[in-house]
């Protein structure tokens, strides 16, 4: 059993945290906590759309999570601001949105929730980048 625990099991510990650092780098996507969501925009007239700011980054889709109400139109201005991602669009399923973002170039989107809870948008390798509206 010596043999065993001088040469297999630091090689076992080797294997083990290799995996984990490649499951890890996926779409350069880091593994920092969320970040509390962003403060509400003023929301303006009723009917009016509520206007997010969006950045596409290395560390994903910021801010989020963003508290969305139901019922109110919201247009995101979506701004790529790196090529080191695999999120180089706008994927939410629920509204039928798949939409290019160029790099350093603003896109607008708009949707009005429907539903209330968590709604997940991401890139198009499986939201693999991803990010949280809270609809209330």
């Amino acid at each position: 059993m010596p043999f065993f625990s001088k040469i297999i099991k630091p090689l076992l510990a080797l294997a083990l945290s290799a995996a984990v650092l490649s499951a890890e780098q996926g779409c350069t996507k880091d593994s920092a906590p969320a970040a509390p969501s962003a403060p509400a925009a003023p929301a303006g007239k009723p009917g009016e759309p509520r206007t997010i700011a969006l950045t596409i980054t290395e560390k994903g889709y910021e801010p989020s999570p963003i508290t969305l109400q139901q019922g109110q139109p919201v247009k995101l201005v979506l701004t790529r601001t790196t090529e080191h991602t695999c999120a180089t669009e706008i994927v939410l399923d629920e509204y039928n949105i798949n939409t290019p973002v160029p790099l350093n170039q603003p896109v607008e989107v708009a949707f009005t929730p429907t539903k209330t809870g968590k709604l997940v948008y991401g890139c198009a390798m499986g939201k693999m980048i991803s990010g949280v509206f809270m609809v209330e």
